[in-house]
Order: structure tokens, then sequence, then C-alpha cells
């Protein structure tokens, strides 16, 4: 017997919260407050599936980031049921609403509600079949994208400024194929790939990765003076899906992918090249993301410190460990700290001449700048602040990390080889390849 049934956000906000019951204390809102305090709160890489607090015992499973709760109050109530019956429910609203996210959840609110009301009658399970349910429910599903990555239009090939950026990514290394020929001296006759990423990350106090999202694009843009078939080949470790294994390496793995439609892919699934005939401009020719699993360990690790001194000052001391390979780096890097209302003065110790740090009133936050963090290093800084009183020390908080990462790639995709037509009036054409990683969104909880 089902009490209560809610869907939280990575970040604890709750999407889709029934009460079939209604024997919940505070009206289900205290227990969705208490799962996702205890559930983040955990140490260890894998919460556990079943928990208890205050005589209501949890069971829920995790998927795109989302956690998928049922409680019940009965101790005569099968765990394993419970599970199960969660596990159906997310393969039909999979059905139902296509691939799960925020967005596609948020967009389905009503028929989401109304199969829960199908499939569950005052916390009885009813039905969990999809046939029998389809024929039930007179919602609509409304169709939302699997992704989107036209934010990632505002960075222009090789960190070029577009009409819709600010700042141009910089200090991002390329990568020449071949060397210029001294017939393309009079004529520019060059090819450019770009293979740029954006991360969203939320990584709990605890350490444990909440959300980890990579979306990406491969782009092409060519000033080559005739057309001729671009040959453009990927790792050959590269699969869709988690079913798919190709190769004797790591594994390069994407949820999702889609081409440009003069993309020609009959290549691809035997020896992952990509064929094209491109004119002179700038083409997108691969789309792709991967959720949950990267190849690659998370760039960057806080471990913070708080306390404070009898006088009422606040010390925070704030280690911050990059943990890319020596050889690579990171640039650029910016780490933005709410603090509490009262502040109005901040002492500081940086553990390099060239870290900055400052209080920005307008928005009442510690803003930290690291013009260049090389891989494998730790920074540490100690700030001193007076706040009005102990309760402001829960207005501290989370921080926001922002920074490029040059010639690298989350996904662990790179370029095989690029071969472009030569031989003629201009000579072999000069090709470059360019890996750059920004951050969209890293939120570390303190």
């Amino acid at each position: 017997m089902l009490s209560q049934l809610f869907i939280l956000s990575s970040k604890g906000d709750p999407l889709i919260h029934k009460d079939f019951r209604g024997d919940a204390p505070g009206g289900g809102t205290d227990l969705t407050d208490s799962f996702y305090r205890r559930v983040t709160a955990l140490r260890g890489d894998q919460a556990p599936v079943f928990m208890t607090h205050d005589g209501h015992h949890f069971a829920h499973v995790r998927h795109a980031g989302l956690y998928f709760v049922a409680t019940t109050g009965s101790a005569g109530t099968s765990p394993f049921a419970m599970v199960e019956f969660l596990n159906r429910l997310v393969t039909l609203l999979r059905d139902f609403c296509g691939p799960l996210s925020e967005k596609s959840l948020s967009g389905n609110l009503a028929l989401v509600c109304e199969l829960l009301e199908e499939m569950v009658d005052h916390g009885h399970i009813q039905t969990t079949s999809a046939e029998v349910l389809r024929n039930l429910l007179h919602a609509e599903p409304v169709p939302t994208k699997a992704f989107s990555l036209l934010d990632l239009g505002t960075v222009g090939l090789f960190g070029a400024e577009t009409q819709q950026s600010r700042v141009a990514p910089g200090g991002a290394s390329c990568r020449p194929l071949a060397l210029p020929t001294h017939g393309e001296q009079g004529s520019r006759n060059e090819i450019f790939v770009d293979v740029v990423e954006r991360l969203t990350v939320v990584i709990a106090a605890n350490g444990t990765p909440m959300k980890v999202d990579v979306q990406g694009e491969i782009r092409l843009k060519s000033f080559l003076p005739s057309s001729g078939e671009l040959r453009l080949g990927l790792t050959e470790e590269f699969c869709v899906g988690k079913s798919e294994l190709r190769g004797y390496g790591t594994a390069v793995r994407v949820d999702d992918c889609s081409f440009h439609s003069c993309v020609q892919l009959d290549e691809f699934h035997s020896s992952r090249v990509l064929k094209v005939t491109p004119g002179q401009g700038e083409l997108t020719l691969m789309q792709y993301q991967l959720a949950d699993d990267p190849p690659t360990p998370l760039p960057f690790r806080l471990f913070p410190t708080v306390d404070q001194d009898p006088t009422g000052r606040l010390r925070l001391y704030l280690k911050l460990r990059c943990d890319l390979p020596p050889k690579s780096q990171a640039l650029n890097v910016r780490l933005q700290l709410p603090v509490p209302k009262g502040v109005s003065s901040l002492a500081q110790e940086l553990s390099s001449p060239e870290q900055t740090a400052e209080l920005q009133p307008g928005t009442k936050s510690l803003c930290w700048s690291i013009p260049r963090c090389q891989g494998g290093s730790q920074l540490a800084a100690t700030f001193k602040m007076a706040v009005p009183g102990p309760g402001a020390l829960l207005e501290l908080g989370p921080a926001a990390l922002s920074f490029e990462l040059p010639g690298t790639t989350c996904s662990g995709l790179r370029v095989r080889f690029l071969r472009a037509p030569g031989g003629g009036p201009g000579g072999a054409p000069q090709r470059w390849v360019r890996y750059l990683t920004h951050s969209d969104s890293y939120v570390l909880r303190l």
C-alpha cells in the first residue's frame, strides 16, 4: 500500500507529488524535504534504495538525474514491490512522454497526474499495463526535444564571438593536422573542425555527483576554394546507447546523437566515418548528449571548511582541487559563492599572487578568480567576514564554478582523421582541429 509518490529534480525541487492516503505530516512537504536531505547527506557514490524516517519507509530509483520516490507507513508493504512499481512507472513515462527530463515532465504534468490516478487507487496499485492505460488516458502528450544545443550557438568557431555571446573563450590551442604548402600562400585554403562541449554538474555536499550532463557538437568551417567530399573519422570505440560496444579500447559512449541532413552515414555504423561535401561557411555536423556517466573524472572538487569565532566573524576556508590530467589546464576559472546579506567587508588570504577575490555588494556574493589552473594542482583561499548572527550561516552557498578546458572533451570523443580533397591549384588544404569544454552550470553544494 503506497502512501505517497513524488518525483524530485536533481536539485531537490518537487516536480510531481501525489498523496494517495493523506496520512503524511505537513501534506507530504516535510517528507520530500526529509528524503532529499538524507539522500544527499549520505557518504558514498550510491545511496541506499530503502530508507526509514519517522515511521515512514522510502523506496526510490534514480533515472536521468531524477528521483522517483514512493513512501508507505505500513510495515506489511513489500519494499521490492515498491521498487518494481517505480521501475515500471519510469518505463511507462518514457513510453508516454519520451526521454525523461525536468522539461518533459513539466510539459506533461496533466498526463503524468492522470496516469498515476489510473495506476493507483487510494494507495493500492491497480495496473501497470501500457495497453490498458493507453485506453484510459485522455490527456495528449506534449512532445519535447530530447536535448537542446541552441545555447552552443553563442560559442563561435575557435572561440570567435557571435552576436549572442559576450565573452569569447581564450587561450585555447589549435593543433594543425597538416602543414601548409607554398601554393596556398596567395589564397586561403583551410578547413576547421571544432568539437565543443558544455558541462552541467550538481555535486552534493558529501562530494557525490547528483547530476552530470554533457552536451556537445562537432562544427565544420570550410574555406576550400572548390567543393569535394570530406571524410572525418571519429574514435573507433564511439557508441550510441549503453547496449552498444565497439572496438577494443575504452568505450566512448553517448546517450543520443543527431546529424545534419547533408552528412552521409553509409560508413558511420561500420567505421565511424562521416562524409560530407561542404560549401564555404560554417556547418554543424553532429550534436550529442551524455548524462550521468562520463568516462573521465569531473574536472573540479571543492573542499570547504566553515566555522565562526566567538566575536561573530565567519571563517571560510576553500580548497579547490583540479582533477584534470597533469598536462591539461583550466582557464578563466571563477567561483561565485553567495554570502549572508549582512556582510559588508572581506579579509582574504590567497595561495598565489595571480588569484583575485572580491565581495560583490550588488549580488551579495564572493567572487574568486583564477586565470589558470594546472591539472592535478590544488588551490586554497581563506576568507573572513563579519556576519549578523549564527543564523546567517544558512545563507552561505551553494558555489557556482565557471571555467573552460582547452584541448579537453569530457565525453572522450576525438577526431581520428580529417581527409580533404587536395592536389588542385591550391595544393593540399591546411586542416585544424580544436577541442574545448565549457562549464554551462557547475554547482557545488556546501
